[in-house]
């Protein structure tokens, strides 16, 4: 009997996902291959007498089963014996005389405590959020990323994994990329969506609106507005086929769209092109055609295509590998409503009152009396500058030249005139705040900062519909220059001082609540202006590139919380 059209669409979506990114379309390796490990007990028989070639495959079966049973548990924790040997020997050189007498069981029972077991397995992500069963994610295993876990199995059998940064498959001439689509599930077909269309903007506005990512018990799902998609989708140089979309093909609705924008990183040392890939999402009726895999590949074949071959991504879930993670945190502005809409609650050693006075922000910006007004297109090549030097301090940052720095700090900032009180109230379809602080004498711009728009649909109370919230974007201050500054605390006190007017301009323009990520300084200025630790946790991903993690959320290689990321992911 021949398969349902329904098992047909999912047999091909399946196999796009499980095969290995080929550009000449064929499939790599077999089922049932020689060299495939035995299972654990089995041997050859007694009486066989092995040749040469049974040699080479026993010599293969074996250091396969080394690995293969330095991975299996060796308590019925499920906590690998090479990751607690490799966290055993760190605690040892690092511990003193406390991490001396640590040994195996111990360092076992704190792996445990932790449920790095989860996390090794796939059923949690970082901070125990936004879980899912990566256990068998089988599309990542294809794709030039660091895996989960590559370290500890190469320990395992003795192997080394590349430290240096660098690319991990090189680049192809354009004539050796896939030149046809990926195969989508019959009914389907792809469009590349023009976004300067207002038609199919408010298409994908609306996708997105109903489809995108939410929390973990479904209360607040982000809703982008056309306007902040317009802004984010078309920085200078954007290419839009990097804008794809899927489509029924009998009523041609969108139901898919992943879009990439190209642009400048560097990581330590080293700097290239890459692209930002952004905005995944399958409609909720389609999730198990298993698109998003195509998608993935669709989006990095147009790259390709480009000559791109690095990308950088976002997720709150656990994919291999992070570079970095960091946690969100929020301040406080609409106190009485963010109680409502149950973001968050009031302790039960305090009333809504008090909770609000100690919340309360001044009327006025302290620095409107030092030079603080609205960025201008003149402030453009300071900024420019100012932008630069200050992210040079961070281990990952976005590198941009003035007509990027004009469109990412100016181009969202809406329909209105700039006057001396326009930080009061917002302006139309503005979705980017930008703000430079000018020494009154020398002209000169001396820090600037900025917030962006991203509110979320209220799905658990009639009380009120939308959450507005904002995200604290890209900041700078000479202050990190001066010498000393960051270690007799000149450069937290600036800090505080700039985004302390972020908060009350935030607040006068009628948003609920400013977040923030652990990463550039925010750190210093994130628990004395009042951010509480949310839940929610950030993964940086990096596409076909290799480094060493990054600090985000904690401290690593000596390198302070935050310092490691210097990208602001939209």
């Amino acid at each position: 009997m021949a398969p349902s059209q329904k098992a047909k669409e999912k047999q091909v979506a399946d196999s796009e996902e499980e095969r290995p990114e080929a550009d000449d379309g064929e499939e790599t390796g077999s089922e049932g291959s020689e060299d495939e490990p035995e299972p654990a007990g089995s041997s050859l028989p007694e009486s066989s007498t092995p040749s040469t070639s049974s040699k080479k495959k026993k010599k293969k079966r074996s250091k396969a089963l080394k690995a293969l049973n330095a991975l299996r548990p060796g308590n019925k924790d499920g906590i690998p014996d090479a990751l607690v040997s490799t966290v055993l020997e760190k605690v040892r050189q690092e511990g003193g005389e406390e991490g001396g007498q640590a040994d195996a069981a111990t360092v076992r029972a704190a792996l445990e405590q932790m449920k790095i077991k989860d996390v090794i397995q796939g059923k949690a992500g970082i901070g125990g959020k936004n879980q899912k069963d990566m256990g068998g994610h089988k599309f990542w295993a294809t794709q030039p990323v660091p895996q989960l876990g590559e370290r500890g199995r190469a320990y395992a059998i003795g192997e080394e994994v590349p430290t240096a940064d660098g690319y991990i498959e090189p680049s192809k001439p354009p004539e050796e990329v896939r030149q046809e689509p990926y195969p989508l599930p019959k009914d389907f077909e792809w469009t590349t969506v023009d976004v300067n269309d207002p038609v199919q903007l408010r298409e994908v506005y609306e996708l997105l609106s109903g489809h995108y990512v939410e929390d973990d018990v479904a209360s607040f799902r982000f809703q982008y507005s056309a306007h902040f998609l317009h802004w984010a989708l078309q920085p200078p140089g954007y290419h839009k086929e990097w804008h794809i979309g899927v489509r029924v093909a009998s009523n041609k609705k969108l139901v898919a769209f992943i879009s990439g924008v190209p642009m400048t990183i560097r990581v330590r040392d080293n700097t290239f092109q890459a692209s930002e890939v952004n905005f995944l999402c399958v409609h909720k009726k389609l999730r198990s055609k298993r698109l998003a895999p195509v998608l993935i590949k669709e989006v990095t074949r147009q790259c390709h295509l480009k000559g791109i071959f690095q990308a950088l991504y976002t997720a709150g879930l656990l994919l291999p590998t992070p570079i970095s993670t960091c946690r969100y945190y929020h301040r406080m502005l609409n106190v009485k409503k963010l109680v409502e809409v149950n973001f968050t609650s009031v302790p039960s050693n305090m009333t809504l009152a008090r909770l609000i006075r100690l919340n309360k922000l001044p009327e006025t910006p302290k620095l409107l009396a030092h030079g603080l007004r609205e960025m201008e297109d003149r402030d453009v090549p300071q900024v420019t500058a100012l932008y630069g030097r200050y992210m040079d301090r961070f281990g990952m940052a976005h590198i941009m030249n003035e007509d990027e720095i004009r469109h990412v700090l100016l181009s969202g900032r809406g329909v209105g005139p700039t006057t001396p009180d326009s930080w009061k109230t917002p302006r139309e379809e503005q979705v980017v705040w930008s703000y430079v602080v000018e020494n009154p004498e020398t002209h000169k711009i001396t820090d600037y900062f900025s917030f962006s728009l991203l509110p979320s649909t209220v799905m658990t109370t009639d009380k009120h519909n939308l959450l507005k919230a904002a995200y604290v974007f890209y900041y700078g201050t000479d202050v990190a220059f001066l010498d000393g500054a960051e270690e007799d605390g000149r450069l937290k006190k600036r800090l505080e001082e700039i985004i302390g007017d972020c908060l009350v301009i935030a607040s006068r323009c009628e948003f609920d609540v400013l977040n923030a990520l652990t990463l550039m300084d925010n750190v210093q200025f994130l628990s004395d202006l009042r951010f509480h630790t949310g839940d929610g946790m950030l993964n940086y991903y990096l596409y076909n590139w290799r480094t060493a993690p990054l600090a985000g959320v904690t401290t690593v290689g000596g390198v302070p919380a935050g310092k490691g990321i210097g990208v602001v992911m939209l």
